[in-house]
This record gives structure tokens, sequence and C-alpha cells, in this order.
């Protein structure tokens, strides 16, 4: 049996026991404004000031997402107690307790589950869209109003003001507030290309635009020995591993690292998302010609072994970055220094790694998905004594970032949420720029709603040699910082991609309807089956058609309906 054949029967039967339970960039050159403080209540300052010391001790039993490669925790930390949790008591007089602990990704939406199903509830967690409907229907959460107007501080609330109501409407239900949202930059929800850019000069090609030209760099990376090592074992694209997804979708929009988002996207298909056709209808992007059109070309690339024909098998799809084997992938712009590029460039220093807007649609435009500006939701338990505890942490996480110790991984805070203003990335990449030209100074960067950005500035010139303008890896020294390093190359090669205008394409919605919460998962596993069997060859193209017609006959039209009714004005 071939190979592939193999890795097919694999994903197959793998398939059976897990499937995956910035205003517009370029536009800004200084930073927005984050909004004030909204409407204070009648207690004083002191009894509700968003960084008071709590005279008593207070302790906070969470659930904690921990990620099993993270080696930053100095001997002798743990989850429990380290630099964070030891900052927390120290600043607020809060003992945070994690009552279990789960590997990031499924592992923890399971436990968040399990935890929901049986009603035993930590006092505070952090979850995703779906789960905090489910608590709010399920009666388990506290009301947050009075909480968040005492105590969210006047910067949280700014950032939170930045998405126009979008992110308080997301955690509101029948005028009451049941979670914190969390805001993200729009930075994270663009995904785009990364390429080995030294394999390219080595073989005189050019970063492809179009998708033609992505085939043609694809099938040199595979056909031309890129790394010099006189054998035939280069993969051009990695793909998603084991349990990772072909494709964002509208509950999970965001950071779909190793997907094929953007390779859809230049056909203008986009599935998983709510949008309008040509008549102004809402449909469902998976549905449509141009995903099967998309199909099709993702089908072709791996039959002619331009993707890792063990994509959807591979347990870490971060590997073959690592050791220097692949030379294209899809993500957002932290993926690289906080992805797997300082390793890569550890195995090898002149791995070349930078990031292009590609591919372009046929009209030379790229035209990505966008996700929502809130897609973390901070839950406190019914009848939990000290809803505020959760609140300040927050408070002190966003203020305080910039003094920790940049090498201890920040997942290690508790309960944290990613919070900052939509145009962050872009903020920062601009204004470090005028830092590394000499118009600006770090001290004239202490700006509110944008925490990290006087200790960039203080920092960039650590790891970025000149010429500044070029970020090619042999004008960067990791070595001097790897910390900082990770941010700026992130910062600066993630970010300068998004300096052009784009097209956007935003989802109609980001909620489930009632149908959704019967049938969904039924529909979800069924589109997932389909897309990855015909991109691996285990199906034929066409059974994408019956996949319509199944999937609008077991629920799929009576949920279309629902956002249409949704989406009228």
């Amino acid at each position: 049996m071939s190979k592939s054949k193999k890795c097919i029967l694999m994903l197959l039967a793998a398939m059976l026991v897990v499937l995956p339970a910035c205003n517009n960039a370029g536009s800004s050159k200084e930073p927005s404004k984050p909004a004030t403080q909204g409407a204070q209540t009648g207690e004083s300052q002191e009894e509700a000031d968003p960084f008071g010391k709590s005279v008593e001790p207070i302790a906070i039993r969470i659930g904690k997402e921990i990620d099993a490669s993270d080696k930053s925790l100095p001997a002798g930390d743990s989850p429990e107690n380290n630099q964070y949790t030891r900052y927390i008591k120290e600043q607020l007089n809060i003992d945070t307790k994690i009552v279990w602990q789960a590997a990031a990704g499924k592992d923890y939406e399971q436990k968040i589950n399990l935890s929901i199903a049986s009603n035993d509830l930590p006092d505070a967690l952090v979850v995703k869209e779906t789960q905090f409907r489910q608590m709010v229907k399920s009666g388990q959460l506290e009301d947050l109003t009075d909480v968040y107007n005492k105590y969210a501080s006047p910067t949280i609330k700014g950032i939170v003001e930045t998405t126009n109501g979008l992110a308080l409407k997301s955690v509101t239900v029948d005028g009451k507030m049941y979670a914190l949202p969390n805001v993200t930059p729009e930075s994270d929800m663009v995904h785009y290309m990364w390429i080995r850019k030294d394999w390219l000069d080595k073989l005189g090609l050019e970063p492809p635009k179009t998708i033609d030209d992505l085939e043609k760099v694809a099938k040199a990376f595979v056909e031309q020995d890129p790394d010099g090592n006189g054998k035939a074992d280069t993969v051009a694209i990695s793909g998603p591993q084991l349990g990772g997804n072909i494709n964002a979708d509208f509950m999970n929009p965001n950071n779909n690292n190793y997907g094929f988002d953007p390779i859809f996207a230049s056909f203008h298909s986009y599935p998983g998302f709510w949008v309008k056709d040509t008549e102004g209808k809402t449909t469902y992007g998976s549905i449509q010609p141009e995903t099967k059109q998309a199909l099709s070309k993702l089908r072709d690339f791996y039959a002619k072994g331009l993707i890792d024909k063990e994509m959807s098998i591979r347990k870490n799809a971060q590997e073959l970055i690592k050791n220097g084997t692949a030379g294209i992938y899809f993500g957002v712009w932290w993926s690289g220094g906080y992805g797997p590029l300082s390793d890569a460039i550890k195995n090898n220093p002149e791995a070349n790694w930078q990031a292009y807007a590609v591919p372009l649609d046929s009209n030379g435009e790229f035209t990505p998905h966008m996700g929502n500006p809130s897609n973390q939701y901070l839950v406190v338990r019914k009848g939990y004594e000290h809803p505020e505890a959760a609140i300040k942490m927050q408070n002190l996480l966003y203020r305080d970032e910039s003094k920790f110790d940049v090498n201890v991984a920040i997942s290690n805070y508790p309960l944290r949420m990613v919070y900052a203003s939509m145009d962050v990335m872009d903020v920062t990449y601009n204004m470090l720029k005028e830092v590394l030209a000499g118009t600006k100074q770090p001290e004239d960067l202490d700006l509110p709603g944008y925490n990290l950005l006087k200790a960039d500035a203080e920092n960039i010139k650590k790891v970025k040699l000149e010429p500044y303008d070029n970020y090619d890896i042999q004008y960067w020294n990791p070595n001097a910082d790897i910390g900082v390093w990770k941010r700026m190359y992130s910062t600066f090669v993630g970010i300068s991609p998004l300096q052009q205008p784009y097209k956007k394409t935003y989802s109609v919605t980001y909620s489930q309807t009632k149908t959704m919460e019967r049938k969904w998962s039924a529909l979800d596993k069924l589109e997932k089956e389909t897309f990855l069997k015909i991109i691996m060859g285990a199906a034929p193209l066409d059974s994408f058609d019956q996949f319509v017609l199944d999937w609008k006959k077991q629920g799929g039209d009576e949920i279309l309906a629902e956002v249409d009714e949704f989406a009228k004005p």
C-alpha cells in the first residue's frame, strides 16, 4: 500500500475518534485614543478602586489551560506558583487556586464542557462563545453588570469601547452582562503566507503573489533541493495537524495557524462563515461553488505532493518548520516569533522566514475573512462572593504586563485574556519604525491603551540590526534577548504585510442560533469529514455536491433562515 493511501486510511480512522470538539491595516500612523471610563456608581473611589488591595485575603478557584510544551517556568515554579501569581498576591491580596488544569486546545474545551454538564464550575474560567451561551442558558453565571461598572479599569473599558459596542453586545443577555469580553487586535484575524525567503533566493524565485505563482514555487521547493542536502526530503506547504482545522469558522475565526484560509479566500471562498451572496441574501460559505473551486485546487496540490502528505495526521504541524523541512505555511502575525520560528532559527540561523499578504484573487486583491473582536469570555460562577477579583486580575495584567520577564510565557498568568485596542499592532509597528528612525523616543510612547509600546520602544534596538528597514533574518540578533526577539520579529515581519489596504469579509454573525444548538455538531462533522476526504483524494470532488444537499436537508436550511432573519436591519 502506498504511503499516501496509508495516510488517508489513518486519517479516516482517526476522524472517528478525534474531531476538533484594527481599523484598516496601514491606515493609522498615530494611535486611536481609547474612550474614558463609563458611568460610576455611588460607591467611593476607594471602595471601587480597580487596583485596590483587599484587606482580607481573597481566594479564587480557577480552571487553567496549560501548554505542556512550555519550558519557560524557572525551577521551583509551577502554573499555580510563579511570577504572575505572586504578583497578583502582592498587589491585590488574591490567592489563585487551580482546581483543575488541562492541555491547551481540545482537552481544555472538553474539561470546561464537563464542568458545565456537571454544574461543578470553578469560581472563574475563560471560555469561548458557545460555552458562554450554554452557561447563561443553564443559569450558572454571575451578573457582572455592576461589578464591571465599578471595578473595570478606565483602560479596559476604553479598549472595550473601541469595538463600537460589539464586545458588550456579545456578553449582554436580557440587559445583563454575564461575562467580561476580551478584545483582540484586528491583525489577529488575518491569515496569510509565511515562506522561506532563503529558499526563494537560492532557487532564483520571487515571492508568489497569485495561486498559480504559489503552485510554481511549491513545486520548486519539492523538486529542486532548496535546503541543499542532496536529498528529496523537503515539503512545500505544511498543513493542519491532527485535530487542527483546514479553515477557521464563525465560532473560531481567529488564529487558525497552519490551515488553508488564504487559499480559500483567493477564490472568494469563506467556508465556515455566513456571508451575503450576489443578491444580498445570507448564505453559508461552505456550500458555495467558490468553495468547491478552492477544494479542487487544494486536492490538486495534495495529489502533486505540494502539501504535507501527513497533514491532519501529524501530531504537531510545527515539526516540519522547526526542523527545516517545510518552506511555506499559513498563519497570523504572531505565528512567527511566538510560533515555531525561534526553534527553526536555532536549528538553522539562516532560515529566513518572511511574511506576505498572499495569495491574491483574480483582481490582484488580498481578500481575507475577518473575525469577531471578542473571542474569549471571562465568566464567574453564580454565587461566588468576590466577582470583582477576576476583573481586578485583568486590570492588573493589562496595566503591568510590560513589567514581567518576557522569557516566562505570559500564558502562565491566571485567567489571562488577550486585551488590545483593535489597531494596537498597526500602531506598534508604525511607532517603532519612528523610534528606529530617531523621530520618536521611548518616553514619548507611554500611551493609555498601548501598554507594551514604551517597553517595545526601549527594547527594539537590542535585537534589530541595521539596516533597520530590512527585516531579513541576518539583520536580527535573537541571541541578545530571545524573548524580545520573538515579539519584535513577529511585529515587524508579521505586521508589515498588513500595511497595504485589503478587502475584508466579515461573517454575518459569530453566534449560534437556536437550531445550531441542536444540529450544528453533526453538520460540522459532516463538513470537516467531506472536505478532508476531497483534499486527500479519499472522495471524488463531486462529493461536494452531495454534501451541499445533505447539509441543507439535515438542518442547514433552517439555520440559514435563522441567520438571514438575524441579519435583517
